[in-house]
């Protein structure tokens, strides 16, 4: 449950470090007890950290690494075949298309999904974070497979967004 989650002194150090390697500005875990900001500050990192009940919310993700819920805000290119719109994972990890081993992915090519729909999971240090379709449309393509390890900004899914 998220609102059982809780970080250490030795996790939030751990997680600078692992953010150090890659090109993230800025972490945000949000969870019903917390809200906890990593960010780069100069040559090292700074942290912020907000206690509160349920008005304690997620954010929208610019270029950064957030735990919680994966939808980031990444419009389509315009190298994008046919107007489709990719579904990236905001940040490193391995992706999954199931729950659990041996369960059904949670979409499938030709699976219609809306806005907020969990289209797989990306497990980084042992947290599980959904990954979620931002737009109303059908699966196209799935681009990565089941266990792969991924960057982040990696392109997962191409959906065909509905016209309204």
């Amino acid at each position: 449950m998220a609102d059982d989650f809780l970080l250490t002194p030795e996790d939030v150090a751990e997680i600078a470090a692992i953010l150090a390697d890659t090109k993230y500005e800025k972490l945000e875990v949000t969870t019903l007890r917390f809200r906890l900001i990593v960010a780069r500050s100069g040559p090292g990192w700074s942290q912020d950290w907000s206690w509160g009940t349920s008005e304690v919310a997620p954010t929208g993700i610019s270029n950064q690494a957030q735990a919680g819920p994966i939808a980031p805000q990444v419009p389509a290119s315009p190298g994008d075949q046919n107007g489709l719109v990719p579904i990236t994972s905001a940040m490193p990890g391995t992706f999954y298309r199931s729950p659990q081993p041996g369960a059904p992915p949670y979409v499938n090519v030709g699976d219609a999904v809306e806005e907020g729909t969990t289209v797989g999971i990306v497990e980084t240090m042992k947290l599980m974070t959904p990954v979620l379709a931002r737009v109303h449309g059908t699966i196209m393509e799935v681009l990565v497979e089941n266990g792969e390890i991924i960057d982040g900004d990696k392109r997962l899914m191409l959906v065909s967004p509905d016209s309204l």
